[in-house]
């Protein structure tokens, strides 16, 4: 089995899109540039989605030109329907991502229908982006646990999985969102959707409000997982999922994945560097383990 873990940094759409305050569009571009810095290939720079609901992201087309983002296969943005799909495609981009959950309650919330509704909404759009020859990647959200029902059947999961595989996603993002999972049961939802989904087309997608996401991350790479979300200085949280923390931290995934001998491409030294101007000159206060102890002193 490949010892190459491929990390998705997602700070510059997941980690930022819950943000109450500001977020200045050079900011953005150059927390962006110093990720790139570090040796990062894979960023998911933006959204097309609804300004009125996710002001953070109305920026993206900026961001995107500011970063040569055409010019990238591993630039993904998200699409929330038709219209952002055309957005995507009228700036160049080379990779998008829908976004759908195991959860009625939180698709509901999140996207305005049903988990059934959503999939018949992007099978379209995956359709129309695949012809365009564009990377499609599907998102599944509350994987394990919803934050308006409570636990998530991994049958729920595995369903939904089938269904974005066979639409047309490249790559199936399975996502922790509350951050609650333990590995047992991460693996649990791994088995289940294992079953129709090759391992190597499945992405973790984990949050670290329990502390468990770096165990979780591990359990998914020991289990054959090989491509891993992560947001530098464990930004995030979603907007629609109360009680929800940010995202595992790019350092202490890329700090973990070294020590067990796995190969990232990514050097922690210049990626602690963006953390630091996440905290220094954004104002956004890491969380991360690895940041606290090997850059907090100097802060």
């Amino acid at each position: 089995m490949s010892t190459r873990v491929s990390i998705v940094e997602v700070a510059p759409r997941d980690g930022l899109q819950a943000r109450r305050e500001h977020i200045e569009t050079a900011h953005r571009i150059a927390l962006i540039e110093r990720l790139r810095r570090a040796g990062i290939a894979r960023i998911e720079v933006g959204a097309f989605v609804s300004p009125k609901r996710v002001p953070r992201m109305a920026d993206t087309a900026d961001v995107m030109k500011a970063v040569g983002a055409p010019e990238r296969a591993g630039d993904m943005v998200l699409v929330a329907n038709e219209r952002g799909l055309e957005q995507a495609l009228e700036e160049g981009a080379r990779a998008i991502a829908v976004f759908t959950a195991a959860s009625d309650a939180f698709a509901e919330k999140n996207i305005g229908s049903t988990v059934s509704a959503s999939l018949q909404r992007f099978a379209p759009i995956v359709a129309r982006a695949r012809d365009a020859g564009v990377f499609v990647r599907g998102y599944i959200s509350t994987i394990t646990d919803c934050p308006y029902t409570g636990q998530v059947a991994p049958t729920a999961v595995a369903p939904v999985a089938k269904a974005l595989r066979e639409m047309g996603c490249q790559e199936i993002a399975l996502g922790e969102t509350l951050g609650k999972a333990t590995p047992a049961r991460i693996a649990a939802v791994l088995e289940a959707v294992a079953k129709n989904v090759p391992m190597d087309e499945i992405a973790a997608h984990f949050h670290d409000t329990y502390g468990m996401g770096v165990a979780n991350v591990w359990e998914a790479v020991r289990l054959g997982v090989r491509t891993v979300d992560a947001a530098a200085g464990g930004l995030g949280g979603c907007p629609f999922a109360p009680g929800a923390a940010g995202n595992v931290a790019t350092e202490d995934v890329v700090y973990l994945l070294n020590g067990q001998g796995m190969e990232t491409g990514i050097a922690l030294d210049p990626l602690l560097d963006a953390v630091s101007f996440c905290a220094d000159t954004m104002g956004i206060a890491p969380t991360s383990r690895v940041y606290k102890a090997l850059r907090a002193p100097e802060c």
